[in-house]
């Protein structure tokens, strides 16, 4: 195993940070990484706001439902799905491509772009001995985050990601087996095989959080799943996409 693996599975999320800003050359750094990810044909079509301003942070921590820590970090950032530039880029060669900026297609090429570039900079942070928690709450409310941040059209804020000084280690929560995840060949869909690996991986799960809270949560994964997919969220994101263009 090397050092890049070691520090890839030892994640977990930090929701404390020191009062420490992070330098600049930190934050260059984490963006260089972030755009060495794979781009699909080179399009690159994502962009990263930092947020610096400690009012625009406030706001954006009671946006995000009132999470302290996009508050308190060393920095904060913000991942986006970006088309815009492109609509630029299309002006400027006097074509008309809005049929693919608003295909489905490009809508997933600009949400995987952003995605694999933010996975990019949360290692590239850790790798620092930087903290780093992803921020999907940023989604509550999309129309004033857009607002905040000047946000154009063709553009979508996906998620934020804390950056900061752990002051707190917290702790690498179990993932599902590999036999859950990897497949060969094909896709195993045997239900009743699924459900005897789900539930050893409940134990696991129970006894997580037994352990960490001193017995005062026995919460299975199954359970946990079930109960929070039950209460649908965020439904207004259809609309929100395709008013963004």
């Amino acid at each position: 195993m090397n050092p890049t693996i070691e520090t890839i599975l030892r994640h977990r999320s930090i929701r404390k940070y020191e009062n420490r800003p992070l330098t600049e050359e930190q934050i260059r750094l984490i963006v260089q990484s972030a755009q060495a990810a794979s781009t699909s044909s080179y399009i690159q079509a994502y962009s990263i706001i930092g947020i610096c301003d400690p009012e625009k942070k406030k706001r954006l921590a009671e946006l995000s439902g009132n999470q302290s820590y996009v508050e308190t970090n060393g920095h904060f950032f913000i991942f986006c799905a970006d088309l815009y530039r492109h609509q630029v880029l299309a002006d400027m060669e006097g074509q008309d491509i809005s049929m693919s900026l608003e295909s489905t297609e490009k809508f997933m090429v600009a949400l995987i772009d952003a995605s694999l570039a933010a996975q990019n900079a949360a290692i590239a942070a850790e790798s620092m001995g930087l903290g780093i928690c992803y921020i999907g709450g940023l989604r509550n409310q999309l129309e004033e985050v857009k607002a905040l941040l000047h946000i154009p059209e063709r553009v979508i804020p996906l998620f934020g990601l804390t950056v900061g000084y752990p002051l707190q280690e917290g702790s690498v929560k179990p993932r599902l087996p590999l036999a859950h995840i990897y497949h060969e060949d094909s896709y195993h869909s045997d239900t009743e095989q699924l459900q005897l690996q789900l539930a050893e991986y409940n134990e696991v799960i129970r006894q997580y959080y037994e352990e960490r809270t001193n017995g005062e949560r026995r919460d299975t994964w199954t359970g946990q799943m079930a109960h929070m997919l039950a209460r649908p969220t965020r439904m207004y994101m259809k609309e929100f996409v395709e008013r963004s263009g």
